[in-house]
Parts: structure tokens; C-alpha cells; sequence
């Protein structure tokens, strides 16, 4: 990530992760997202920092309140990305703060609309593979 105040605030949610404190790091990623100067940053600057929190590997099983609103806050930038630049991860990353909130309708049509992108790319690539695995799921 290139730009500094990113850059510290990720750093900031990092630590308060490491130290166990997932609601306050819950809570700074929602105002990490919510922020309109987030949308000002390098798409892959985005998708960094929202992946962080999506594809945390050490994220609760339950979503708790600040967890679902943090995803709720990426989802909104992610439906900007989506609407932008059709990427097949973000697509995949919008459908997982779907399931964060509840709304596996939703989910389900993130996950196909990726897929349907992904097997004209590259039907043999993990992304194809993982997304045809989510879509299964639900």
C-alpha cells in the first residue's frame, strides 16, 4: 500500500487484531470503509486493505455486531469497485460481506456473477474453482 494514511490505518486495525481486540478492530476497518476518502485510494489499494478484513484467516465463526457492520462498510465500497471494474475477486469478496450480514441471496448472486466472469477468463484458474465451491455451499 503507497498511500501513508492507508497505510497507518491498517497498521492501527493490525494491532488491535494481534492484541485480541477484534470488536475495536471491527469498528476501526467500518471507519476505515465508510470514510468517502477511501473510495479516493488506487483500486488495489482498496482491495488490499479490504481483504485484510474479508479473508482474515482468524475471523470469528459468528459475525458479532461491529464485525457485521465492518463488512456491511466494505460491501458499499466494493459494490464501487464491482460497478467499475468488474473484477471477479471483488465480486467474490461482496459476496462474502453478504454472508457476514445474512443475506445469502445476495451472496449467491455476488459468487455467480464472479463465476460467470471468471470461466470466460480462465475456467481453469483458483478463483473459478473457488467461487464454483462457494456457489455449491449456498
Amino acid at each position: 500500500m503507497a498511500n501513508e494514511a492507508l497505510v497507518q490505518a491498517v497498521k492501527e486495525i493490525a494491532s488491535f487484531a494481534r492484541s485480541g481486540k477484534s470488536d475495536e478492530a471491527y469498528q476501526r476497518y467500518e471507519k476505515l470503509f465508510g470514510d468517502p476518502g477511501f473510495s479516493s485510494y488506487k483500486p488495489d489499494e482498496q482491495r488490499q486493505a479490504l481483504r485484510l478484513m474479508i479473508l482474515a484467516k482468524n475471523a470469528p465463526g459468528s459475525p458479532s455486531p461491529a464485525m457485521a457492520a465492518a463488512h456491511e462498510a466494505a460491501a458499499t465500497q466494493l459494490a464501487k469497485l464491482v460497478a467499475a471494474h468488474g473484477e471477479p475477486s471483488d465480486y467474490e469478496m461482496l459476496g462474502l460481506c453478504h454472508l457476514a450480514g445474512g443475506d445469502e441471496a445476495e451472496a449467491s448472486e455476488a459468487f455467480r456473477a464472479g463465476l460467470t466472469i471468471e470461466r470466460q477468463r480462465n475456467p481453469q484458474s483458483d478463483l473459478c474453482g473457488a467461487l464454483m465451491k462457494r456457489v455449491s455451499l449456498l
